[in-house]
């Protein structure tokens, strides 16, 4: 006779297993503890075996009715239940050790090492605050393109466009990982092309005109923010490196200062070419560099400060322009432009010019062999541009 669920509730424990029938193979089964539980007998290959369904009240009599169900479905098409259950069992912790944000996790690390610790940050501040949220704690094997699509959209709705774009590449990689290390069987990213806004046109940095140059640098000379803000500022204008190449410079990176001709080597893993780069220092930059040491005191770093990377902030040197009232008039990175723009109407040699803003070939052998043969060229045309920057400067005075 079937079970019942009165039945079940007033069942009573005696001083042995007692079980008690539900027909198909399930039974009840009464410990002398006076806990109920859940069991199916059944056959596979000609072998009797028992499968638990839980305990009871917990587990229902309907749930353990359509537990019962199910395990005859899997008997039916030649499965085993209980291999099944623990099949699933190992499927779902797998799901819950392979988090999106598990995987992305293990990505970044493989990928920092390459990277620039600025570009390193914003990766990883961008799919905390961005992407973490709203996928990070999904089985990354269960991630479906609308989930995906949800997470770039609410970025796209910011206005931050080319972010969005950068936010779906960087989770495309992160799911090539999962396929490659066999967490994930493909890529959704790939089925949202097209799916997001256009950027529409380049908007280009705000650069100081040549015109403007004695203005500017005056301005930098009578900042009256921290001293070593100034003597940055200046540096990058001497040397038209990018601002994070600033930031993390290292006193060690420093060659032969003194010398007759000292240079710049700046390590790869620093550069967002991922190559060496060198810059030969003239006479005004080592004066600045003299200048920052004695700002810097023991500090390995040139422009250290009490921040979390010990260094200064991204974006001191751009609040320092807004200061000098350069705010949409000129930007950091945007000098490099001035000063590109100024050495090719001068007639130096753009392949000069293009090594010094470190815009490598992408063939190694090229790269290293144009590091090696303009070195001496490019210190002659950073003399004259060192020259010419204190020239135009004077100007105003």
């Amino acid at each position: 006779m079937p079970l019942t669920d009165v039945g079940c509730r007033n069942a009573k424990a005696t001083d042995r297993p007692i079980k008690i029938s539900d027909g198909g193979g399930l039974f009840l089964l009464v410990q002398p503890s006076g806990s109920k539980l859940w069991r199916l007998a059944y056959r596979f290959l000609g072998k009797q075996k028992t499968l638990a369904f839980g305990a009871y009240p917990a587990v229902s009599l309907r749930d353990a009715r359509s537990h019962r169900d199910s395990a005859k479905e899997l008997l039916a098409i030649g499965k085993d239940p209980s291999e099944h259950k623990k099949t699933e069992k190992r499927r779902i912790r797998v799901e819950a050790d392979n988090t999106f944000e598990v995987v992305a996790n293990e990505w970044f690390a493989a990928r920092q090492i390459g990277w620039t610790p600025g570009y390193s940050e914003r990766i990883r501040r961008r799919l905390e605050a961005d992407i973490f949220p709203v996928i990070g704690s999904r089985a990354i094997n269960q991630v479906e393109p609308p989930e995906l699509l949800d997470a770039i959209r609410a970025v796209e709705k910011r206005g931050a466009v080319v972010l969005a774009k950068r936010l779906l590449q960087v989770s495309g990689q992160v799911f090539r990982f999962a396929v490659a290390s066999g967490r994930a069987t493909r890529d959704p990213s790939q089925d949202l092309r097209g799916a997001l806004r256009t950027a529409g046109p380049q908007k280009h940095r705000a650069a100081v005109k040549a015109s403007e140059l004695g203005e500017f640098l005056r301005a930098i000379e009578n900042y009256r923010g921290e001293r070593s803000t100034a003597l940055a500022l200046k540096l990058v204008a001497h040397t038209f490196l990018r601002t994070s190449e600033i930031r993390f410079g290292q006193w060690s990176e420093i060659e032969d200062l003194d010398g007759p001709a000292p240079q710049w080597r700046i390590p790869a893993e620093r550069m967002k070419s991922r190559t060496e780069h060198l810059v030969p220092l003239t006479p005004p930059v080592v004066q600045i560099l003299r200048d920052l040491k004695a700002q810097a005191g023991t500090s390995k770093f040139m422009l250290p400060a009490p921040t979390k990377e010990g260094v200064i902030s991204q974006n001191t040197l751009i609040y320092a322009l807004y200061r000098m009232g350069y705010h949409s008039r000129a930007t950091v990175h945007g000098f490099r432009s001035t000063a590109s723009t100024i050495l090719n109407e001068h007639g130096f040699n753009r392949d000069w010019i293009e090594r010094q803003l470190a815009h490598v070939e992408r063939n190694d052998v090229r790269a290293a062999y144009n590091t090696a043969e303009w070195l001496k060229d490019r210190r002659v045309m950073l003399q004259w541009w060192s020259d010419y920057l204190e020239a135009a400067e004077c100007v105003t005075r």
